[in-house]
């Protein structure tokens, strides 16, 4: 217990010596932030994917392995390995101008793919927060 009062001590300390400095980090970090959320797209949960699946027809992107999509996956859904949507980003073409929703296993990867897919020209691209792991949570449907 004397260590974390001890650690807090001088980080008061740290702080009230160099108030600029803790200042610009916490703008940096802030920015950082904000910026990666921005390019990575929107997050939605999963009440929200389904009303975008059934309102406005999106299409769900599920970037998984073959073997995972085969073990279940949302109704419709493409599969689209992440470490092949590089060689295959011309298959999303056909779906410019509907909404696309990226899925993984947890939402590691729907991030950096939701990058690749906005610099291919698709404006409407989000994430499924929590990815597969949220579906299956909600108790929503798959099919295998």
């Amino acid at each position: 217990m004397q260590r974390v009062i001890d650690f807090f001590t001088q980080f008061a300390e740290f702080l009230g010596n160099h108030p600029f400095l803790a200042i610009a980090f916490l703008v940096v970090m802030t920015l950082l932030v904000v910026t990666e959320g921005r390019k990575a797209g929107k997050t939605v949960s999963t009440q929200q994917a389904t009303t975008l699946i059934n309102r406005e027809n999106a299409v769900v992107v599920d970037l998984r392995s073959k073997k995972d999509y085969a073990a279940g996956h949302i109704v419709d859904s493409i599969n689209i390995p992440y470490d092949s949507l590089n060689n295959r980003l011309g298959e999303l073409d056909k779906y410019k101008g509907r909404p696309i929703i990226l899925t993984c296993a947890s939402g590691q990867h729907a991030g950096s793919c939701a990058k690749q897919i906005k610099a291919a020209g698709h404006d409407n691209v989000s994430r499924l927060s929590g990815g597969m792991s949220s579906w299956r949570a909600d108790s929503l449907p798959v099919v295998k």
